[in-house]
């Protein structure tokens, strides 16, 4: 039952926030209590988790609507499990950093609860349309934490996502109806037991790539996230980044890689050039941004890209790597978006070139600076940080399958060095900028998100045998693809 307390917990804590009273100073502390409650029993899931069972664990299963083959059915295993936690704590980060006086915050924070529990259902889901009922959930929340407490492009920025979201949910949602149709039946393990054949696997991968290359997003179906991240909160693209982008990458994994493996083999050689599209045009986008933030969400882009190619691979040691590249970039670019948003509440602007000196240790914001230049050097992957850990996996486990795209993509990456260096340099080195002189002191404790995330960055960068053990089980027992190696 530790599943359904973990997705339904934070349902009833939104529900809880309306017994309280509106605009009260409770409601976030209420919030932070019952995010902090779900990330503990996360940690207990994850103890009980034995990373040595390959399959589904922790399974509940029980009749919800038989006529419409829908049935409420859990499990997380290797892959969705280190997702799990990174989503619970990535809450609790964006519930602690959010502004202590907030209009509406009852919605607010209700809003950020439920979103958590549609991100919990997807990792959860045993079936095809539960997955996609929770894949839903998370729409309306996000559509609204970014109309309502966005920037002053808010309303363009929530409707083009919206849009987008919707589209790939309808993409999603006829595959899996002539999935199940084909199969006889919508729950994983009926999918797994009954194989298709190649070309239909094929056929359902084009509706299922365009569906999960949205949310993902992939070139050319990416123009959505760059508006919506800088027209978010920071809290809100915490999450966006965090938590959210992961959803299209493990439905990559879950549906793709492990049920409809013979057709992606024919598809992972295009993939892997989708790869390099993305990684390129990420990074040379980011390094023509003078607003922190696009930059930031442009790095994304491309580091998503690398997960793509490690996919594409679809060797036992290239989807192990693709789970840790999505925990990786998902502390990493928290911790970005948490200090943008730092330096713009200060501020009160992200461009580059309006801000210097940030790291003056007197008038400055050094521990914001200090960790800014540990975030973009775990970015760009310097040893002893998760990203290098993640990066080197990538590229190591896909050389070998498809090497011509490997060699592009790492050039990509390099271009992280570039455009971050360039940030640091420009935004915090140097004499300290008029703007900047007058801005209020800070208590160190609103630093804490950021350190408790570079703590995690660092901890998992020396010991990432604490990361990989959760899934190597699992992913060795995928009938992965044997026709790719030719096809490079």
């Amino acid at each position: 039952m530790i599943l359904s307390t973990l997705l339904w917990l934070p349902v009833l804590g939104s529900l809880g926030l309306l017994l309280l009273p509106a605009e009260s100073k409770i409601l976030p502390r209420f919030t932070l209590g019952v995010a902090l409650v779900v990330g503990v029993l996360s940690l207990v899931m994850l103890a009980e988790f034995d990373p040595l069972l390959p399959g589904m664990q922790f399974q509940e299963q029980a009749p919800w609507l038989p006529m419409l083959s829908l049935s409420y059915e859990l499990g997380v295993d290797g892959v969705s499990v280190p997702l799990v936690v990174m989503s619970a704590w990535l809450v609790v980060v964006a519930v602690a950093a959010s502004p202590p006086q907030i209009q509406r915050s009852r919605l607010y924070y209700a809003l950020l609860l439920i979103l958590e529990a549609g991100v919990f259902g997807v990792f959860f889901a045993h079936n095809l349309l539960l997955f996609f009922l929770f894949y839903e959930v998370e729409l309306l929340p996000l559509y609204l934490l970014i109309a309502i407490w966005g920037g002053s492009r808010r309303t363009y920025a929530a409707t083009k996502f919206l849009l987008y979201t919707a589209l790939s949910g309808i993409l999603l949602l006829g595959a899996f109806f002539v999935w199940g149709w084909l199969a006889g039946g919508f729950t994983y393990t009926t999918l797994l037991s009954h194989p298709l054949p190649q070309r239909s696997q094929v056929l359902l991968l084009i509706p299922l790539l365009l569906g999960l290359g949205i949310k993902i997003p992939f070139v050319p179906l990416h123009t959505w996230l760059p508006d919506a991240h800088v027209e978010a909160s920071t809290p809100v693209s915490v999450l966006l980044a965090g938590v959210l982008l992961k959803l299209g990458t493990y439905g990559l994994v879950r549906f793709g890689v492990q049920m409809l493996p013979q057709g992606w083999g024919v598809v992972a050689p295009w993939l892997a050039w989708l790869a390099v599209v993305n990684v390129l045009y990420g990074s040379l986008n980011a390094l023509s941004q003078d607003d922190m933030k696009k930059m930031v969400a442009y790095s994304s882009i491309a580091h998503m890209g690398a997960v793509l190619l490690a996919t594409a691979a679809a060797t036992p040691l290239s989807v192990l790597a693709a789970v840790i590249q999505m925990v990786s970039h998902g502390l990493i670019s928290a911790l970005l978006f948490l200090l943008v948003g730092a330096v713009y509440t200060n501020t009160g602007t992200r461009d580059i070139k309006l801000l210097t000196g940030l790291l003056n240790p007197e008038r400055g914001l050094p521990i914001v600076g200090s960790l800014m230049v540990l975030g973009v050097m775990a970015s760009a992957g310097i040893p002893g940080m998760v990203g290098f850990v993640a990066e080197f996996l990538v590229y190591r486990s896909s050389f070998a399958v498809v090497p011509l795209q490997t060699l592009l993509c790492i050039m990509g990456t390099g271009l992280t060095a570039f455009y971050f260096v360039r940030l640091v340099n420009r935004v915090f080195f140097g004499r300290l900028s008029e703007r900047a002189a007058a801005m209020p002191r800070r208590q160190t404790y609103e630093r804490l998100p950021a350190l408790a995330l570079a703590l995690a960055i660092i901890v998992f960068g020396i010991q990432p045998g604490w990361l990989v053990q959760w899934s190597q089980a699992t992913v060795s027992h995928f009938d992965l693809p044997i026709t790719i190696a030719h096809l490079g």
